[in-house]
């Protein structure tokens, strides 16, 4: 059984026992059996099933993009590492057990991805009509906001950087097709393991502050305990599998807060609670918005672009991983056209140990994957026997030794496998692909860039004329009423 039907068993299933077991105390806010679909029409619920469409859309997208422009945008790991040192070694090290690293690589998708699309339902059939769309918008959102620091600062995982850093979750065999073609292994920063249900939590406490209340007496308020208790699994989980930073936790909750209270404030509007959606608007505010907001927009692209420059001036001897003894990491080549290549050139970084190399298209090495590890021989051999390429898939670089491999990738997800055979030292290599289509590429990312830059704009600008309005932060009210009271 694949990732997907197990995702689509936990659907089936537990989707009417979370709505019921959460609803149990209000039964009266139910949405009744033969209302469903008027509900879904009366209030547009099917633009929010469009929305989730939407995002996924997105997503593959800016995962195509990332690997052509990463020759330009480099990474940001070495920094992040001279912050925080081997923390994450330390949790994996102390806590490593094999039912809990099974649990956590479960709780990491399935309950992830599960949570995301429940909350939605859950707050529909509750008859909350403002929340439900609040949690949607906090997908699709929350992910935009997240792109650029994704495409222009990236973040190897741990596990790719820190020797002797396990990865726990990259590494099991039955996720890594799964995990190969959705995640690029360089988004660490930040995760949205914690931006998302963050954002949720963040929702939920400024729609009750908005209406007067205490969370404990909102009826909500048992399913905001469910978000936050997976939400503290989902920052043990990140840290411990082998994926994300420390510093993740942090920024993922700012861009959840970001998310958050651009929803928050938007929404009102969106739904025409306080009259046409463009009512009280006029040519000065417009203008205004488009000051405020455009030069905040300038600044964040001034900055990210600067930091394109740099890493693009200095990453010519920047590695890309750091492997200990018996240390396997992997690259992922992303699918191409038939007709295309990619010329990928590694470079052993270090002055005195060799490297081992692997390639193997990802749906066949699977088998290659032992007990949350790499299995070098068996991926070895699955490389020799399943090569599909023009050079050899199976070889190895000596010190200082750099080789320019033409690979294909024919609508297919490539691994890159690369072991540390010696029982000392610390080897660092460098691995550049370039693409055919990287300057289209880079202009695409900046183009995906932009809503993100957008919604930190406007949220600066909302929360300063709250403030200078003497209004509370989370006042959801469009700014014509305030001159209406």
């Amino acid at each position: 059984m694949n990732p997907w039907a197990v995702m689509m068993i936990m659907i089936l299933f537990l989707t009417p026992l979370i709505c019921f077991m959460f609803t149990k105390h209000d039964k009266g806010s139910r949405v009744k059996y033969g209302t469903w679909f008027e509900t879904i029409r009366r209030h547009r619920y099917y633009l929010h099933a469009l929305g989730y469409l939407v995002i996924i859309y997105w997503k593959n997208l800016t995962d195509g993009l990332n690997e052509p422009i990463k020759q330009r945008t480099g990474h940001w790991t070495d920094t992040v590492h001279g912050l925080e040192g081997n923390i994450v070694l330390w949790i994996q090290t102390i806590f490593e057990s094999g039912a809990l690293t099974a649990f956590l690589n479960f709780h990491y998708l399935f309950v992830y991805l599960f949570l995301i699309y429940v909350t939605t339902v859950y707050y529909a059939y509750a008859s909350d009509r403002d929340m439900t769309d609040k949690v949607t918008l906090n997908y699709l959102l929350i992910y935009a906001l997240a792109v650029p620091y994704y495409l222009f600062f990236n973040v190897e995982v741990t596990s790719s950087w820190i020797p002797g850093m396990d990865a726990l979750l990259y590494h099991d065999g039955w996720y890594s097709t799964f995990y190969a073609t959705h995640d690029p292994l360089d988004n660490a920063v930040p995760s949205l393991h914690v931006a998302i249900p963050f954002g949720i939590l963040m929702l939920n406490y400024l729609d009750v502050k908005s209406k007067g209340q205490t969370l404990k007496e909102w009826r909500h308020y048992r399913y905001h305990m469910f978000i936050l208790i997976n939400t503290i699994v989902f920052i043990f989980a990140i840290l411990y599998l082998g994926i994300h930073w420390v510093i993740d936790i942090p920024l993922g909750m700012l861009v959840g807060a970001i998310g958050a209270l651009f929803i928050h404030h938007i929404q009102p509007r969106l739904r025409n609670d306080y009259g046409p959606m463009f009512k009280g608007v006029t040519r000065q505010k417009v203008w205004k918005h488009v000051l405020v907001e455009g030069t905040v927009l300038l600044i964040l692209l001034a900055a990210m672009m600067g930091a394109v420059n740099h890493q693009d001036a200095t990453n010519e001897q920047q590695p890309s991983f750091r492997l200990g003894p018996g240390d396997t990491v992997q690259d992922i080549l992303s699918e191409i056209e038939e007709d295309a290549t990619i010329i990928t050139t590694i470079r052993n970084l270090d002055s005195s140990l060799k490297i081992e190399y692997a390639i193997i298209t990802v749906d066949l090495a699977e088998s290659g994957f032992s007990d949350y590890s790499v299995d070098w021989d068996t991926m070895q051999a699955l490389a020799v026997e399943y090569c599909n390429q023009q050079v050899a898939c199976n070889a190895s670089l000596q010190a200082n030794e750099s080789i320019d491999l033409v690979l294909k990738s024919p609508e297919v997800y490539t691994f890159i496998f690369f072991h540390h055979p010696g029982d000392e030292g610390v080897i660092e290599i460098q691995v550049e692909s370039n693409y055919e289509n990287s300057k289209q590429s880079m202009t695409q990312a900046v183009a995906l860039s932009l809503p993100s830059l957008y919604i930190t704009g406007f949220v600066v600008y909302r929360l300063s004329r709250l403030n200078n309005d003497g209004r509370p932060w989370y006042d959801s009210q469009p700014s014509h009423t305030w001159e209406e009271e």
